[in-house]
This record gives C-alpha cells, sequence and structure tokens, in this order.
C-alpha cells in the first residue's frame, strides 16, 4: 500500500471561495505551477467537473492523466485516477476547514508510478506538488480573481 504525503496551509478566504478557484481547472496552469494542460471531460449534475485530462509536469514526475472528481460542498474534494501514461495510482484530497483568519486548507497526495522509483524521490515528488500547488492556491486566492 502507497503511503501518502499531506501538507496544509491557511488561506484568508472562505472556503466556497476557495472551492471556487479549486473547481476552476482551465485557471491551473495559471497557479499550480505542474499543471501544464487541463481539460474537463465531463461535469455533474451542479457543473463541477467529475473527469479532468490534466498534462502535468513535476520534474520527476510527467504524465498526461485523466482523474475522476467527488465533489463534497465546499469543503471537500477528492480525485482517483482513471488512466494514465506513467502513473499507477494518484489519488489526492483538498480539505477546507474554517480557522480564525480565513480557512485551513490540506493536501493529501499519493503518487504511485509504474517505473521503479525510489521511494524517497516519490515522497519527495509528492511535497513538492503539494507545496507548490498550496502556495500557489493561497496567492490566487488572497489576490483577487485577476491574479
Amino acid at each position: 500500500m502507497a503511503e501518502h504525503t499531506s501538507s496544509s496551509i491557511t488561506i484568508e478566504a472562505a472556503p466556497a471561495d476557495i472551492m471556487g478557484v479549486i473547481a476552476d481547472f482551465a485557471r491551473y496552469p495559471d497557479w499550480t505551477g505542474e499543471v501544464k494542460e487541463a481539460e474537463v471531460l465531463s461535469t455533474d449534475e451542479n457543473g463541477r467537473a467529475e473527469k479532468v485530462r490534466l498534462v502535468l509536469d513535476a520534474g520527476a514526475i510527467k504524465d498526461d492523466h485523466t482523474l475522476a472528481y467527488t465533489w463534497t460542498g465546499d469543503d471537500q474534494v477528492s480525485w482517483t485516477l482513471v488512466k494514465s501514461q506513467m502513473l499507477r495510482q494518484l489519488d489526492g484530497t483538498y480539505a477546507l476547514t474554517p480557522v480564525a483568519g480565513g480557512t485551513e486548507v490540506t493536501y493529501r497526495l499519493t503518487v504511485d508510478v509504474k517505473i521503479p522509483m525510489l521511494g524517497m524521490i516519490k515522497r519527495k515528488a509528492e511535497k513538492v506538488i503539494i507545496d507548490r500547488a498550496l502556495a500557489g492556491l493561497k496567492k490566487h486566492v488572497e489576490s483577487g480573481p485577476e491574479a
């Protein structure tokens, strides 16, 4: 069973505002760092993405893959891997919790690759993806919609 990596950051915004940014896949290349391209393939009855194709370049991990998303209000979104060129597993969650001064955003990620890779390198790649995504999300949300 693969181990996961997680990290948290506090963002000065309401959960619904942050989830709005997380749900806006077209803007992912603007703030995630690793996502170079995002295409929503299908949406649920609420208009939120169910399946998304992403082109990822995270240094040691480069891939074109499709993820399936599950939304829980404005509090949480989880995803699992549908298909990939190099990944065996890519499961993650953004969990949003209101706190004094904003919202704590926790990003949890589990990555497993089809090619042999040292666990230490995988964890480092996960950490880089998480830290850049959280920092980019915070900057994007706090600087406003035109950032």
